[in-house]
């Protein structure tokens, strides 16, 4: 990914942050000698170094991504900016974003237990604390049916890229112009690279 210095995120668990937060990704590997992507949610073992997930077995991917060097992107909260919001007319329309893109080596889930911990923590990550659903209350039968209908993996992973375009490369003054106006939007991407941008001037100070 290309990452100008200004907008490098250096901070590892900045990083593992967005990674969590914004965890439905888009996996990419070679399949029969073409590009191929899967959208899919996926846990971060920060101990392991480790990303876990599962594909559906008609999905085809999997057949051939096992040890490949494949690419996984987290994208964040996203929004145009407009040059109208600078005290200026020399300048030019760009895009804020928060990306992160990790690689890593593919290691499926020949076991069951292991599966089974794996779609366990990612039901607890999204369902609410006061849910009446628990998957280890689930009919033992219903689910070891379903799993086979599923193909967990893990992701090994070798190198992480992550990039924070937050108008860094702009003056402070410039910045809280930008800020003001997101601020304004009923976007929700809008108010969160606003609240991005602001917390990245807090740390300046």
């Amino acid at each position: 990914m290309y990452i100008p210095k200004h907008f490098k995120i250096e901070d590892q668990e900045v990083i593992y942050k967005y990674i969590e937060k914004y965890s439905f990704a888009t996996m990419f590997s070679q399949h029969k000698g073409e590009p191929y992507a899967t959208h899919l949610p996926l846990i971060l073992d920060k101990d392991e170094r480790v990303l876990y997930g599962h594909i559906a077995l008609p999905n085809e991917q999997w057949q051939d991504m096992e040890n490949q060097n494949i690419l996984v992107t987290f994208q964040g909260p996203h929004c145009y900016i407009s040059p109208s919001w600078y005290e200026t007319n020399k300048a030019v329309p760009t895009w804020n974003y928060v990306a992160v893109h990790v690689y890593g080596q593919v290691e499926f889930l020949h076991n069951q237990q292991e599966l089974l911990q794996s779609l366990s923590e990612m039901v607890n990550k999204y369902e609410k604390a006061n849910s009446p659903y628990n998957l280890n209350e689930v009919d033992s039968n219903f689910l070891e049916g379903l799993s086979k209908g599923i193909v967990g993996f893990k992701i090994n992973i070798t190198k992480i890229e992550a990039k924070a375009k937050l108008s860094q490369n702009h003056s402070m003054e410039r910045q809280e112009m930008v800020i003001k106006q997101l601020e304004l939007s009923p976007d929700q991407d809008n108010k969160q690279i606003a609240n991005l941008m602001k917390e990245n001037l807090q740390r300046k100070l």
